[in-house]
């Protein structure tokens, strides 16, 4: 299968490159309905509504590329964390909320691939990755548990789309510190295989700069190819980039031309710019939701680009990656 996607940026605050297998946390179930089955009819919308990516020191990163999640406020919208501060190694119930331009808690929100919010979690060092389904309540604060093994600084990113007439969609984020002896770890170095969980992706093609690229990932297991993939988030794959040093965030979904439920799913995504990305796929099979992540190294311009060879790196869910950390 060739499953043709288009890319919906948004960003965020720190990545790094694609490298090893990430283990996902369990996030509390959302208040809104779950996965669709796999028409992925959500999916084929870009978002084009992304603020370019001129923020924070952008450490080279051009700010021509559409970028997103950079931010905590934008277009009259807030992200207002509630807990900003949790202790590393002890499940957590996170809280926050959108706030608009006169301080008010957004209860209403149009549903964006099943969801009414999309929260991801991510450290700094990009070795602790977290896609979390939170619950909303009547007033509109948002909850979730999540375990942030280590210590150190996070970035946490809301994607939502206001129930506004005109508004468009967005990605927040903010700042989250575990505390705790903190250690940066390293990023992992580029490769063309992850193993998470007792299976084994591939990866093929790779990212360019300013250009749309092809990233094709297969899943095996046991040394066989996955034929029956689980819808999850309305589609057969749900992919997240992050860019080193900035943490820009690219969210990527697979199209309308989606074929069948595996072995191979097939993204297309243009990096905003040349440099280190590290990726992160979330598929679902056997009722549980699984995370492998690969670095790759985007170029200048104009330059195909896809993953240095590598050997693959082994990680048991749940704990840190060695030298490292989706």
């Amino acid at each position: 299968m060739n499953t043709g996607l288009r890319i919906t940026a948004f960003a965020a605050a720190a990545a790094t490159t694609f490298g090893t297998a990430y283990g996902v946390g369990t996030g509390v179930g959302p208040v809104v309905a779950d996965e669709r089955p796999a028409g992925h009819g959500g999916h084929g919308t870009a978002r084009a509504e992304e603020a370019t990516g001129g923020g924070v020191g952008d450490g080279g990163h051009g700010a021509a590329a559409a970028a997103g999640g950079l931010q905590v406020s934008q277009d009259g919208y807030t992200l207002a964390l509630e807990t900003p501060r949790v202790a590393a190694g002890k499940r957590t119930e996170l809280r926050f909320s959108i706030r608009d331009e006169s301080g008010r808690k957004v209860t209403a929100f149009a549903r964006e691939h099943g969801k009414e919010l999309h929260f991801v979690v991510a450290s700094r060092d990009l070795t602790v990755y977290r896609h979390l389904h939170p619950t909303r309540a009547a007033d509109g604060t948002w909850s979730t548990s999540a375990d942030l093994p280590a210590a150190g600084a996070y970035r946490a990113f809301a994607d939502f789309t206001p129930a506004k007439d005109g508004a468009g969609a967005l990605t927040l984020g903010a700042d989250l510190a575990a505390s705790g002896s903190y250690a940066p770890a390293p990023v992992p170095a580029p490769a063309t295989t992850a193993k998470t969980d007792g299976y084994e992706v591939s990866l093929t093609g790779g990212l360019r700069a300013g250009r749309s690229g092809e990233l094709r990932l297969r899943v095996a297991k046991d040394g066989r190819p996955v034929t029956d993939l689980q819808p999850h988030l309305g589609a057969y794959g749900h992919l997240v980039a992050l860019r080193s040093g900035d943490l820009a965030y690219l969210h990527v979904h697979p199209g309308d031309g989606s074929t069948g439920p595996g072995p191979e799913v097939s993204f297309t995504a243009t990096a905003p710019s040349s440099g280190t990305y590290r990726l992160f796929l979330d598929f679902r099979h056997g009722g549980k939701v699984r995370t492998a992540a690969f670095t790759v190294e985007a170029g200048k311009p104009g330059a195909s680009t896809g993953p240095a060879a590598g050997r693959p790196e082994t990680r048991v869910p749940g704990t840190r990656a060695p030298g490292h950390r989706h």
